[in-house]
């Protein structure tokens, strides 16, 4: 049975359960768990990180904790009772792991080690307290390592302070918001500003002494050297070395290492030195033999020095290495550290190298000698030894120190100095002398000379000595002296001291009574002595002073001469010196009481000196311990009233300012005198003692009532007093009661004047006086606080209405409201908050707004209390609101007399907070303080609106004070430290579980107030819509909940009053686009914004018009949230561009806003310019200029454009968009704009703009021919599924790619933009699963553009860099075609059953346009039989043939393999079953049967079928003239085949089947073109190909589906291996007609290209590896063959065709016969075609050609929509080469070579490219036609470019050369195609008219063309009417 828990309320997991049981509570190790219940071993609960999940859990996996329960019951909270220290360390280290991995994540691995270190250390230390056995004081050291890693980790991370005090976490409830404050801002301090130590101390460890010469012991001895001062500041540090330099005790490693203490921050500068000295104990001489003297001296070595401040700003962790310095004489020794740090160098010399301490009694320095020769002929070598004698005679033991390190020795042995009877030595000694040892002992030094010789004696020559102490009693003086010598005999003996005490010691004391004896001596010996003792003085008058019952006569005399005696003297015999005062104040209180004040007064005063300050304790400890004047304080009291009373007359205030000073010490005697007596005597005249007390402050009183009359001498008194009054109180309280002692200060202060203006230092010092009374012990207590808060109020008052002392003020009002703890509801407390409330409230807000509303000064930024106090004046405001109850809010909205007051007052609070909430109140990292005051903030708003309801509405609306209201809340709720969803859920469940959901709160309160507003909710339509909205974009459902009916209220009353709600419309549309472009919003809201409104309208009147209104705001939010989210990715991709349109176009069609129109133009403009889509931001911005007219009208600023007329800006947009149709090579738009500016210009007669825009135009036009220009390829893209965004899903588009981009790069791009998305396999249409599915679904395949105006296309003459462009724009169509079986596939033959589907698409824009992309508007299907299927195959592979003859003839080709592998293919795929499939297929009676609606189009198969034929058998011809030597048996095998084929096809003679079909090719009729530049041939008569340009390389042909004969391919394939130019045929794969007749590309009813290669030069092999873009293999999906992209050809076949013969260039060709090599050269283009015959006239050997019609559209399919046009012979151009026809004759007008050149540049149809070439095509110009024919007409003069030349080409009529081609194996004339002939134009069009305005051509002499169909549907918008 479950029973209840009593005890085990709380756990922690120490092992992982899964709770695979019924009901089991899944749990990781280390969960914390609540435990509810218990039954037989298991437990139910909950784990706190989730305690909505309850379950059960085996009690064996729990670790069961110490835990207090609040709320018993079934809300009960449990707390652990463990140390907060651990609670917060464990709730903080869950909360950094998910942080710390994250930094991982984010690659910050700097911060993620540093953390992962903290945390391990944190972890440690955790174990350490956990554990238990740590000592009160270590465990305090831990804790506080704990919270400084956490305050550093958080503060890392970036997350809050944590206000703490004794290193425990402080709940804010607990304390008052201003101790709160102060805990917070002292811990930002802290963590800002690292405290300056005061004092430091210095550690030093010697390691070891490295030197080239060492074998010798050596003395280290370290001191601190001033060099400013030239002194040394510190004891010495003292270590002996051994022979190797390293310590000689290794043992006692604490002798190796010292501390300097108490170095002041004044001492931490540069001039400050570690000196090291280094003395070596051995022989005289260094380099002395060892044998020489076994007798030991020290000797100086060497010196090392190293400044402080060196030390302090290099790498401590590092040992440092110091410079060892020796001595270059001897006797500069002394001063070596002062030559090394002045850097003498002369003086000392580089040794070898490297580096202490202590503190007591008498330091003696052994300074210098002057010695005499003593009859020797050198001066002496001299040792000191120093000795301690007491007065006994004993020699002292063990008193004299080197330094810290050593032991204390009994006798000293000087250094010793060669040769030198002057010598220095400088050092310095401590003899730590007892006390009691002191008076009769003396120092001996006695004097020896070291000999050198072998037996190494020390001679005695002489001896000096000092007493300590003076027979007066005081000590030797500080100071140096200089010591007599004394002479003796070698063997004297000093230990009788008698014999020698008697004489003189110093020359000083000499001087006066025995010159003889002073001259007798001329030697002697200076040392130099410093006492440091308490108990010795050398100061005769404090000795008097002491000894004052000794000399009773003196008494007055010693306590004057008191004041002279240096203050360290007196502090150092302070008890003496006290108890003598007192001694002599109970001998005679009359006669001294006034000297022995004084002197008191000075003593007291002398340890308010810094220099003192620290033996106040003595003093204290004598007052409680030692003093027993029991009679002293009435003494006391009479002179201290005597001096009060005389404050006011006397001039002088100096010596009663000392006596005020001293008055707390004073106090503290009279207080301890009467306790004394009260004890001694059973508490006798205690009335009489309160009436002395209660006198002298009475003369207090009167003194403080005083006002300064002229000198400020009064008031300086006063704030003497003033200062140190408050710490009188303490000692008062230990008599009196605390109201008596409340009740006398409160009178004192009381008496002070209240004129503010009077004197503002002695203000300053009244509010330092009041601040010390808040501050004291007195005030602490609730009974006198009461008494003495209305004082503190007045002068605060005072202070805070002038703006005066904030500082203090603030510091004050801190301490009042830090005694007021929360929550206290005692009845003293409440009448507190009264007095201050009616006191201070209204003065405390207008302080606040005073303060915050100064300009701060510059660089602001950091904290605003830290310059100010305003953060104290808060936390005191927010205190005071905290504590006040109903009743105090109700008294206070009382106390207002009229609704003026209140308005005002509600005004006042309202604006305190919104200042409150202002995000720089506080730092970002005081969370906890935020919430406090947002806490209080809501509490008295709560209170404050019934105060708003009940006074200012109806009649009394206010709208100031609403609106101010209104606002408040907003920006309350807006707050980012109450947006929960941002905190950690720890932090949230943490705030959450003390104060709610504040903005719900609020939210509910806005509700709330808005519903009672009535009629006068109008009053805030529109203006609340917006902060209305930016509330209910909070993500808080609740929130939400209440706040968005209150659009449907607006709705209402807007409805009401106007009719409608367009300003609630207009409102909600602007604020809506700036709050979610800041990131607010999100798809629930959307959702949520829509069912609430919708659900509420539902029975209004106006229903219909507010559900457009609610769907409006819908759409715009769904398009809102797809452009932010795709605004969020970093580079600018296809998506970000697509959402711009979608909600630009929005905001013009359906919202009519035309400002956010033209920012989101500007914003996709910005978007394009990113992305380098030039074309694409000219469109953009053409948007904004067709907003505009050429007027005058003056228009505001506006995004980056200035102020300017309307004019001004469109011409600036204008010069913009030609310049982005420039940069993306639309040059022909840019013309049209040209021209329009030109207009403009034209109108003003502005020239020089006019003459710079036609100069521009005419740079365009060179553009347009000079530079090449890429096609690029166009895809169709499905987005499917409903991930994608709103602007995409289920739509298809048509995308413009980038340059160079294929398929597959194209394909990864979109995959990159949405990687979630999967690439569809398949072209077909997807069904419905794949478009509601929650997934992204992309299909993305090739599609063809098909232009809309077919007639710049089709007109002759235009070269193709000008076609070029209107084959990719201005394009509403695209075709897709896709191969399919009908029926049973015949497996013999798989052409009776393939038909192809045709898929049209239709944007809803051309492109390109304002985006690369646009949306399919409509989408056509239909399908291609078989035969018509077949149809269009035949019409592209015979177009391609025609080509590459055409290319061949004219010598294009630099080899012949193109033209070899396609007749190749050709041949070899009809022999092996190509065509004759066809034949199999169509010829056959059952087909013809059963579709007997397709006779026409079975006679247009079997035309093509013989015009191939045709073709082939004169491409044949060509071949034979240029094939090489090594081709020649794959010549003769492909003319076998060819007679094979014709076999098959059944053509004996094709004059016999059918008539010539004419032949139409590429570049049109035959044509002369003279150009003034001489032939430009080689001598051997090959041509001269100029180089082609980079761009121009041509694309190599597509992958066919389907092979048509494998063989066929097989054969091709090798040929291209084989090939000697292997560049030329590298990519070559069977074209779509040569080997395959099932290819999706060969199924195009206008498969015929207008113009598929021009006269180019074929580039040379290093250029063609340039243009990887057309060389790489396209990608499976071809594209399909159309008019506008023609069956592509080899890169070898873009030659025009060569010339067959030559009869001035002979051939290599030994096979041709002589006329053969003599035929003339062929026209460079021709051309056959089938249809209506035309008549063919050979007569006389004069060939008649008659025009080329078009191909007849009744052979098109019905699939058909486009006009199916014959491949309109090329366009006339000024640049192309001449062309001639065709003659029947072989011999006729045989011309002998007239040979002219011609250059050409062309444009060619590559997949994408336009490239542009200029070459040489060599020509015959022949003999001049006598008959005026058609053929020769003259088509026009242009310019042209020969050459390279610029000069006009001249074009003359000529007549063609007769040709001939020999039929091998007959040997017989092949009949030639007929009819050659192109229709003329009359003149060259200007370039470009409108770009798709039409052009009529001109047809001569019965020149016809066919129709070309039905026009298809006219542009909507031409670049003409941009």
């Amino acid at each position: 049975m479950w029973i209840p828990t009593e005890h085990e309320k709380y756990g922690v997991v120490i092992a992982s359960f899964r709770g695979t049981v019924p009901y089991g509570l899944s749990l990781e190790i280390g969960d914390t768990v609540q435990i509810l219940e218990k039954c037989d071993g298991w437990y139910r609960g909950f784990a706190l990180k989730n305690p909505n999940i309850k379950g059960i859990f085996p009690s064996s996996y729990v670790h069961l904790k110490n835990a207090c329960v609040k709320n018993k019951g079934q809300f009960e909270m449990v707390i652990p009772t463990e140390d907060s220290v651990i609670t917060e360390m464990t709730s903080t280290l869950r909360d950094w792991g998910t942080m710390w991995k994250q930094l991982y994540v984010r690659n910050e691995g700097d911060l993620f080690h540093r953390l992962w270190h903290i945390m391990n250390e944190i972890l440690d230390l955790r174990r350490q307290v956990l554990v238990g056995h740590l000592t009160h004081d270590r465990m305090k050291d831990v804790k506080r390592h704990i919270t400084a890693r956490l305050d550093w980790g958080n503060e890392q991370l970036g997350l809050d302070l944590v206000p703490r005090k004794e290193y425990a976490m402080v709940d804010p409830e607990d304390i008052s918001i201003t101790e709160l404050y102060r805990l917070m801002e002292h811990r930002h301090r802290k963590k800002d500003t690292p405290v300056q130590a005061s004092s430091h101390h210095l550690f030093v460890q010697m390691k070891s002494l490295m030197c080239s010469n060492l074998g010798e012991e050596l003395e280290v001895i370290f001191s601190l050297f001033d060099s400013k001062e030239n002194r040394p500041i510190s004891e010495r540090f003292f270590l002996r070395l051994n022979r190797n330099g390293l310590p000689k005790a290794p043992d006692k490693p604490e002798r190796h290492c010292s501390l300097f203490v108490d170095l002041g921050s004044s001492e931490l500068r540069k001039d400050i030195y570690i000196t090291v000295h280094i003395i070596r104990i051995g022989r005289m001489g260094a380099g002395e033999k060892k044998n020489a003297c076994s007798v030991q001296y020290r000797r100086p070595f060497g010196c090392a020095v190293l400044s402080i401040a060196d030390l302090l700003t290099g790498e401590t962790k590092d040992d440092l290495i110091l410079k060892v310095y020796m001595c270059n004489t001897e006797s500069e020794w002394y001063q070596i550290h002062e030559n090394i740090i002045k850097k003498l160098n002369a003086r000392y010399n580089l040794t070898g190298s490297n580096a202490g301490e202590m503190r007591n009694d008498l330091y003696i320095t052994i300074e210098r000698g002057e010695f005499e020769k003593g009859g020797k002929s050198v001066a002496r070598n001299v040792e000191v030894t120093m000795f301690i004698v007491e007065s006994s005679g004993q020699t002292l033991k063990d008193f004299i120190s080197f330094g810290s390190g050593e032991p204390p020795a009994s006798e000293y042995h000087s250094f010793v100095l060669y040769h030198n009877n002057s010598p220095r030595w400088s050092e310095l000694l401590k003899l730590p002398i007892p006390v009691d040892k002191f008076r009769g002992a003396h120092i001996r030094f006695e004097f020896r000379h070291c000999s050198t010789k072998e037996k190494g004696e020390k001679k005695l020559f002489g001896f000096s000595f000092v007493p300590l102490m003076q027979e007066d009693g005081r000590t030797l003086p500080d100071g140096t002296h200089e010591l007599i010598v004394h002479k003796c005999e070698e063997n004297t003996n000093l230990q009788d001291t008698t014999r020698y005490l008697k004489l003189p010691f110093s020359k000083g004391i000499l001087l006066g009574n025995n010159n003889q004896a002073m001259k007798a001596t001329k030697e002697s010996f200076w040392i130099t002595s410093f006492l440091c003792s308490t108990k010795l003085t050398q100061n005769g008058d404090m000795l008097d002073l002491l000894k004052w019952r000794t000399h009773p006569d003196k008494i007055t005399g010693c306590l004057s001469k008191l004041k002279e005696i240096d203050g360290s003297e007196i502090v150092k015999f302070l008890q003496d010196t006290l108890d003598t005062l007192f001694g002599i104040l109970d001998e005679n209180s009359q006669k001294y009481g006034s000297k022995v004040f004084d002197s008191l007064v000075h003593i007291i005063n002398l340890l308010q000196d810094s220099k003192f300050h620290h033996f106040k304790p003595v003093m204290d400890t004598y007052i409680e311990s030692h003093f027993a004047g029991a009679l002293a304080y009435r003494d006391l009291i009479k002179v201290l009233k005597w001096y009060v009373d005389r404050i006011t007359e006397a001039e002088r205030q100096e010596h009663i300012q000392e006596v005020l000073k001293a008055q707390e010490y004073i106090f503290k005697y009279i207080v301890q005198s009467r306790r004394l007596f009260s004890l001694a005597t059973g508490g006798q005249n205690e009335e009489e003692f309160r009436c002395c007390i209660q006198e002298l402050l009475m003369s207090v009183r009167f003194f403080l009532s005083q006002e300064s009359k002229g000198s400020g001498a009064l008031s300086q008194s006063q704030a003497v007093f003033l200062s140190s009054f408050p710490a009188v109180y303490s000692e008062l309280l230990k008599l009196f009661d605390v109201r008596e002692v409340a009740n006398l200060v409160q009178d004192t202060l009381g008496s002070l004047p209240t004129i503010v203006h009077v004197d503002d230092a002695l203000q300053a010092v009244k509010l330092q006086c009041i601040g010390k009374t808040v501050e004291s012990q007195l005030y602490t207590n609730p009974d006198s606080r009461y008494i003495l808060l209305p004082v503190v109020l007045h002068h605060l008052h005072m202070h805070l209405q002038e703006q005066k002392d904030l500082i203090m003020c603030a510091r004050i009002l801190s301490n009042v409201f830090c005694l007021i703890k929360k929550n206290s509801s005692e009845k003293s407390v409440l009448e507190e908050i009264d007095v201050i409330v009616a006191s201070l409230l209204d003065i405390l807000l207008r302080t606040i707004l005073e303060i915050t509303s100064r300009p701060q000064p510059s660089g602001s930024t950091m904290r605003l209390q830290f310059q100010d106090v305003t953060g104290e004046f808060v936390a005191c405001l927010l205190s005071l609101l905290r504590q006040m109850t109903d009743r105090h809010y109700q008294q206070l909205l009382d106390s207002f007399n009229t609704k003026e007051e209140l308005r005002d007052f509600l005004l006042q609070i309202f604006t305190v907070f919104r200042i409150l909430i202002r995000p720089e109140m506080f730092p970002k990292d005081w969370t906890v303080m935020r919430l406090v005051a947002n806490n209080v903030i809501i509490t008295t708003v709560l209170y404050l609106s019934d105060a708003l309801r009940k006074n200012f509405l109806n009649e009394n609306f206010d709208y100031k004070i609403w609106d101010s209201y209104f606002y408040l809340a907003v920006i309350f709720i807006n707050q980012l430290c109450l947006q929960l969803e941002m905190f950690t859920p720890s932090k949230k469940k943490k705030v959450l579980e003390k104060y709610g959901d504040m903005r719900v709160t609020m939210g509910c309160e806005i509700f709330s107030m808005w519903q009672n507003l009535g009629e006068h909710k109008l009053h805030f339509i529109p203006a609340l819509i917006g902060p209305f909205l930016e509330v209910t974009l909070i993500p808080q459902p609740d929130l939400r909940n209440v706040m968005i009916p209150i659009f449907h209220d607006m709705m209402d009353w807007e409805q009401r009053r106007s009719g409608n709600f367009k300003q609630v419309e207009a409102k909600l549309i602007d604020k809506l686009d700036s709050l979610m472009s800041e990131g607010k919003g999100d798809e629930t809201y959307r959702e949520l914004f829509n069912s609430i409104l919708l659900k509420k309208i539902e029975r209004e009147t106006w229903r219909e018009s507010g559900v457009s209104l609610i769907a409006t705001v819908t759409r715009l939010m769904e398009r809102l949230l797809d452009y932010r989210d795709c605004m969020k990715m970093g580079e600018v991709d296809g998506k970000k561009i697509g959402c711009t349109v979608s909600l630009l176009n929005f905001y013009k069609t359906e919202l009519n806003k035309e400002e956010m129109y033209i920012r989101y133009i500007h914003k996709l403009y910005d978007l394009h310019v990113k992305a380098q889509n030039f074309t694409e931001a000219a469109y953009t911005l053409l948007l904004y200029d067709e907003l505009l007219e050429w007027s005058d009208r003056p228009l505001r600023e506006f995004l980056t454009y200035p102020m300017q007329t309307e004019w001004q800006r469109k011409e600036h947009l204008h010069l913009a968009i030609i310049q982005n149709f420039d940069r993306g090579k639309c040059w022909e738009n840019g013309i049209i704009l040209c021209r329009k500016i030109a207009e403009q210009y034209e109108s003003y007669y502005d020239y020089r703009n006019l003459s710079k825009m036609r100069m521009m135009e005419a740079s365009l036009y060179d553009k347009i021919m000079d530079q090449q220009r890429l096609e690029p390829e166009f895809f169709r893209v499905g987005f499917y599924g409903k991930k994608f965004p709103f602007f995409l899903r289920n739509k298809e588009f048509v995308c413009r790619g980038h340059d160079y981009e294929r398929l597959e790069a194209f394909q990864q791009r979109m995959l990159n933009e949405f990687p979630h998305a999967i690439a569809m396999q398949h072209a077909n249409q997807p069904d419905e699963t794949i478009f509601q599915a929650e997934a992204q679904y992309l299909q993305i395949y090739a599609v063809t553009p098909i232009p809309e105006s077919q007639e710049v296309l089709q007109r002759e003459g235009v070269p193709d860099n000008i076609k070029s462009f209107y084959k990719v724009n201005h394009i509403w169509k695209f075709r897709y075609d896709r191969p399919f079986h009908k029926g049973t596939k015949d497996k013999e033959n798989e052409f009776k059953s393939l038909w192809v589907e045709r898929t049209s698409l239709y944007l809803v824009q051309s492109l390109p346009g304002i985006s690369r992309w646009f949306e399919v508007e409509k989408r056509e299907v239909v399908e291609m039989s078989p035969l018509e299927n077949a149809i269009e195959v035949l019409e592209n592979k015979n177009q391609q043939l025609k080509t590459l003859i055409s290319q061949c003839q004219t010598r294009q080709m630099q080899n012949i393999n193109p033209l070899t592998m396609c007749l190749n293919g050709v041949i070899d795929a009809a022999v092996n079953g190509g065509v004759s499939r066809y034949q199999e297929a169509f010829f056959v009676k059952e087909y013809i049967l059963s579709h007997p609606e397709d006779g026409e189009k079975i006679a247009r198969l079997r035309e093509l079928m013989l015009e191939q034929a045709q073709i082939l058998e004169f491409g044949l011809a060509v071949h034979e003239k240029f094939v090489p030597q090594d081709m020649r048996p794959l010549h003769k095998k492909l003319v076998d085949q060819f007679f094979v084929m014709k076999s098959s096809l059944g053509i004996q003679e094709f004059s016999a089947c059918i008539q010539a079909s004419p032949v139409h090719f590429p570049n049109g009729s035959p044509r002369v073109c003279r150009n003034s530049a001489p032939a430009s041939m080689s001598p051997d008569g090959t041509r001269v190909i100029p180089r082609r340009s980079p761009l121009s390389y041509p694309a190599v042909n597509r992958y066919s589906s389907s092979s048509l004969s494998s063989q066929a391919s097989a054969e091709v394939s090798n040929i291209t291996g084989q090939s000697e130019s292997s560049d030329e045929v590298f990519n070559m794969q069977p074209s779509p007609s040569t080997s395959s007749l099932s290819s999706t590309h060969s199924a195009s009813p206008n498969v015929t290209s207008s113009a598929p290669s021009s006269a180019r030069a074929s580039p040379l092999l290093s250029d063609k590896h340039k243009h990887s873009r057309e060389n790489s293999c396209l990608s499976p999906r071809e594209r399909p063959c159309s008019a506008i992209y023609p069956t592509p050809v080899e890169p070898s076949q873009r030659l025009l065709f060569n010339h067959i013969g030559d009869g001035a260039l002979p051939r290599s060709d030994p096979n041709l016969s002589a006329p053969e090599k003599a035929v003339n050269p062929t026209p460079s283009s021709w051309s056959l075609d089938s249809g209506k015959e035309a008549k063919n006239m050979a007569d006389g050997g004069k060939l008649i050609s008659p025009p080329v019609p078009p191909r007849p559209t009744q052979t098109a399919s019905p699939a058909r929509h486009t006009a199916s046009v014959s491949p309109s012979p090329a366009g006339r151009s000024p640049l192309k080469g001449s062309v001639q026809s065709f003659t029947p004759s072989p011999v006729e007008y045989h011309s002998p070579g007239l040979i002219s050149n011609s250059p050409v540049l062309s444009g060619s149809y590559s997949s994408g490219i336009s490239s542009l070439s200029r070459c040489s095509t060599s020509e015959t110009s022949g003999f001049e036609n006598q008959v005026n024919e058609p053929s020769a007409a003259p088509l026009g003069s242009g310019p042209g470019y020969g050459g390279g030349s610029e000069e006009p080409v001249r074009k003359e009529s000529k007549t063609p050369p007769p040709y001939s081609v020999y039929e091998r194996t007959l040997r017989r004339p092949v009949p030639l195609p007929h009819s050659l002939s192109i229709p003329v134009t009359a003149e060259p069009p200007a370039l470009p008219p409108k770009p798709l305005a039409a052009r009529s051509g001109h047809l001569e002499n019965g020149t016809r063309r066919t129709d070309p169909g039905p026009r298809p549907r006219p542009l909507p918008r031409k670049v003409s009417q941009l």
